[in-house]
């Protein structure tokens, strides 16, 4: 079974895409911020990581997050797909520079999310 891992400081955005998700074979982890996606990613090995940009709190935000994951021989083979609000050109050649493999802005559709995760794990 894959493993899907949801980043979002939002309770309600995490329930959505794991809800939205929850029809393939999958298992749902989610993280509510950075320094927690990196621990899990860390320690579960997903395989895919769906993940914002803006963490308020703190720690890192998803930008940081990719870079330090990709950067990591350990996690740097894990396909991370940023899922943010933050949809400027910028932004997604901040994202792509990080190291992210796409770029999803929200809000999205959930049978265009449904078929980039089956895409990217069918691969």
């Amino acid at each position: 079974m894959k493993k899907i891992l949801i980043v979002d400081d939002q309770p309600e955005v995490r329930e959505l895409v794991s809800v939205t998700l929850e029809i393939g074979p999958y298992q749902i982890l989610t993280a509510s911020n950075g320094n927690q996606a990196i621990e899990i990613a860390r320690q579960e090995h997903p395989d895919l990581m769906l993940l914002d940009v803006m963490m308020p709190g703190g720690g890192p935000d998803g930008f940081e997050v990719c870079r330090r994951l990709k950067s990591d021989p350990s996690t740097r083979d894990i396909t991370i797909i940023m899922l943010t609000s933050k949809g400027q050109d910028r932004d997604r050649e901040l994202g792509y520079e990080a190291g992210a493999d796409d770029y999803f802005v929200k809000p999205f559709s959930p049978l265009e999310l449904i078929a980039k995760v089956e895409e990217v794990l069918e691969a």
